[in-house]
């Protein structure tokens, strides 16, 4: 971890000098482990992206209200997000569709009886409590989101941040909101086909998009912060949006290796290990501090894959599957290099049957409370509990479903292509001082420069959660079967016999 989140890696942003030395120090581990390459260039996926970068002084914003101009101030108002393919100019009226989630299963759609043609929709982040947490993620992907709203005619979107959900603050989003977005080159990987304009607003600021709508701001935000339905409806305002962004082509990989298993059948499927290497790179300055090292998010997660390989090299015990080990990159990007990998496997689709992921697990306090996303999913969450319980750690499902870490690494990625997955932290228990340590981290430490070496580790906590995902691991390997998707799980669709595959 100090070798990885050290300054001279300036950060590890995908595509840059500093995660190419990342990446050369792991593929020397990896070959001194003696584990196989199978990227598909040795070790290596090479992927290539597009960069896009908002120009700022020839770009802008406004609403219209009435015959006047009002100019929004980028930064302080609202900045554009260029995940998405922006138009260069936008003019457009503006609707108010709540949370702007339309879920089948349960009979939810935000979008019913609004009229969103050629409309650009304003939307608050999250999802109304009555919707399970993985379910309610799902459906806030972008890709998913956008599914409906370009379906009902929208041309973009304007997402209001939940102030009671926010994990950076504000002042920290706008910092570095010229920093470069990244997509996957490729028609198959555009799921946002037809957004024209994407922009995040400032909760504190966003009154200004109701004017004259019978609604206040203050309203919404106390429904939305604890989690019930939202109201819908037309606004006052229209929108006009000039965009120019600065556009170019960008490399990067994944790295991928494998330990092959003993047993004549079990070793041509894999138990997949998996951890994002890269981070934000070289930002805005944060107490003159420039560099975002990605200590905990995510050199933790990358070196407890290394010192698992480590471990397994002093092993004599030989597992009956294979193991797998993919650190990808673009995780920062919206999980780019795990959906590239899973796109495009460089084993044998369907051979994968689990896959642990980790990410900034978050050794700050003891480990007493494992919180497992996916707990609820499969049998994998069945074997973590019973692992983590048999060296006397309480598990959880995630106690913050509004967050969205379900969907928000590259586990999903795994989920999505029909492997059962999940991902653990360090937890805690609701309304005890560790909830709030955990909150501090993440408003002063998380995507800053101060998420560095120096910080508060407990090492003791790591070495647990180590342990933890090394019997996991193990477990999942020699099982007799594969971990099968829960009878009543939403991601079961996505398993190959759910699905016709096989």
């Amino acid at each position: 971890m100090k070798i990885l989140a050290a300054d001279n890696m300036e950060g590890r942003e995908t595509g840059s000098p500093g995660l190419r030395k990342a990446q050369e120090y792991v593929v020397e581990q990896l070959k001194s482990a003696g584990l196989e390459p199978v990227g598909s260039r040795s070790y290596y996926q090479p992927i290539r992206f597009e960069s896009r970068q908002i120009v700022e002084k020839e770009s802008s914003l406004a609403l219209m209200h009435n015959g006047q101009l009002e100019p929004l101030t980028l930064g302080e108002d609202a900045i554009f997000s260029t995940r998405v393919d922006l138009a260069p100019v936008v003019d457009a009226p503006l609707v108010f569709a709540g949370y702007g989630l339309t879920i089948p299963e349960l009979g939810h759609n935000d979008l019913a009886d609004l009229n969103l043609r050629d409309k650009v929709v304003v939307i608050f982040a999250g999802a109304p409590a009555e919707i399970p947490g993985a379910l309610a993620s799902h459906y806030q992907s972008a890709g998913e989101r956008w599914k409906a709203l370009h379906k009902a005619g929208a041309v973009g979107v304007i997402t209001i941040l939940n102030p009671a959900a926010m994990d950076i603050p504000w002042s920290r989003i706008s910092a570095n909101r010229a920093h470069p977005s990244m997509a996957l080159k490729g028609a198959e990987f555009d799921e946002t086909t037809g957004e024209e304009l994407a922009v995040t607003f400032n909760p504190e600021r966003a009154q200004k998009l109701f004017e004259g709508s019978g609604h206040t701001l203050q309203e919404l935000i106390d429904l939305v912060k604890d989690r019930k339905p939202l109201p819908r409806f037309p606004l006052i305002p229209t929108i006009r949006a000039k965009a120019s962004v600065n556009k170019k082509t960008v490399e990067s990989a994944n790295l991928v290796a494998e330990l092959q298993g003993s047993d004549p059948k079990l070793k041509n499927e894999y138990v997949v290990l998996s951890a994002h290497l890269d981070h934000l790179g070289v930002g805005e300055p944060i107490n003159g501090d420039r560099i975002y090292n990605g200590a905990m998010d995510n050199a933790s997660g990358s070196a407890v894959l290394l010192d698992v390989i480590a471990s397994l090299k002093k092993s004599p015990k030989k597992l009956k599957r294979s193991l797998l080990f993919v650190f990808v990159t673009g995780e920062e990007k919206g999980l780019l290099g795990s959906r590239y990998f899973t796109t495009h496997p460089t084993v044998k689709p369907g051979s994968m049957i689990a896959n642990i992921n980790i990410d900034m697990f978050l050794p700050i306090v003891p480990l007493k409370v494992l919180t497992v996303y996916g707990l609820g999913e499969s049998d994998l969450g069945d074997m973590a509990r019973e692992v983590a319980q048999s060296l006397g750690v309480q598990v959880q499902a995630d106690p913050e479903p509004q967050r969205n870490a379900f969907i928000r690494s590259d586990q999903y990625n795994f989920i999505r292509h029909g492997v059962p997955a999940l991902a653990m932290g360090v937890g805690f228990e609701k309304g005890s001082p560790e909830q709030e340590i955990f909150k501090n981290w993440r408003t002063q430490r998380y995507h800053a420069p101060s998420d560095d070496l120096d910080q508060p580790v407990d090492l003791a906590a790591a070495g647990k959660y180590e342990e933890i995902i090394h019997k996991l691991m193990v477990r999942a390997a020699d099982d007799p079967g594969r971990p099968q998707w829960k009878p009543d799980s939403f991601f079961r669709r996505y398993a190959p016999m759910a699905s016709g595959l096989y």
